[in-house]
């Protein structure tokens, strides 16, 4: 069931894809596999799906240890500067910076190891109070502080949308992400690229990849509802 459901998303990927001439190799499905136990992803895998991201550290460390070291996990929720040592050498990309304070902490534990940190910058694209994120204005300065790191490269932007019965009302925040990438991209900052986009979720992820989204997080609509009571 839960692989039938990344099939089923794989080929709206692929619909969307052709509806606004783009090609579907652009656009990573990350499978949200946060409060489901590691079997669910084990059933996942049968897809062929290898991308999984998770909102708490402790929990991706966990599935790590038990799950096939060939897969790609993204960690997506808030990161505190404390946990950032549990996920050198075990992440793909960190989508959720916001600080230059948390910069210099994946800095400092991925040096340790000599490790490259692939990053993108949160920013809170609607101005929601009640999330994480960066204001878009503030963006460009930010990165500009953390490309001087030698082990954090920004890679992209992420944004989490409102939540919405409509999914329609999101493409103005995903339309401005966009954009914001496109100037950002346009200064050739050095150690900075803007080759990512996370945007889009369950309920909006196929206006996101119309708005040019590369990583739609996905995760109700492959493993269910959450339990968060575990």
């Amino acid at each position: 069931m839960i692989d039938q459901n990344i099939i089923e998303i794989q080929n709206e990927i692929n619909d969307v894809c052709a509806k606004v001439g783009r090609d579907p190799s652009e656009v990573t499905l990350i499978a949200v596999s946060k409060t489901k136990p590691y079997t669910d992803i084990e059933e996942a895998m049968k897809s062929g799906c290898l991308d999984y991201g998770e909102n708490k550290v402790q929990e991706l460390d966990q599935k790590y240890d038990l799950l096939p070291k060939d897969i790609n996990w993204h960690m997506i929720g808030h990161l505190q500067r404390n946990k950032v040592k549990y996920l050198v050498g075990k992440v793909k990309m960190i989508h959720s910076v916001d600080s230059l304070r948390l910069a210099n902490q994946i800095e400092k534990e991925f040096a340790k190891k000599d490790l490259i940190a692939d990053i993108l910058i949160e920013v809170n694209m609607a101005g929601e109070e009640s999330k994480f994120g960066i204001k878009p204005e503030e963006t460009e300065e930010l990165i500009r502080e953390i490309s001087k790191l030698e082990h954090v490269k920004v890679c992209g932007l992420m944004t989490i949308a409102p939540y919405t019965l409509e999914p329609e009302d999101n493409r103005v925040y995903f339309k401005k992400l966009k954009e914001l990438s496109v100037d950002i991209d346009s200064k050739n900052i050095d150690n900075v690229t803007m080759s990512v986009l996370s945007m889009g979720m369950s309920g909006d992820y196929r206006v996101a990849i119309e708005e040019g989204s590369t990583m739609i997080r996905v995760g109700t609509k492959i493993f269910g509802e959450r339990n968060y009571n575990i």
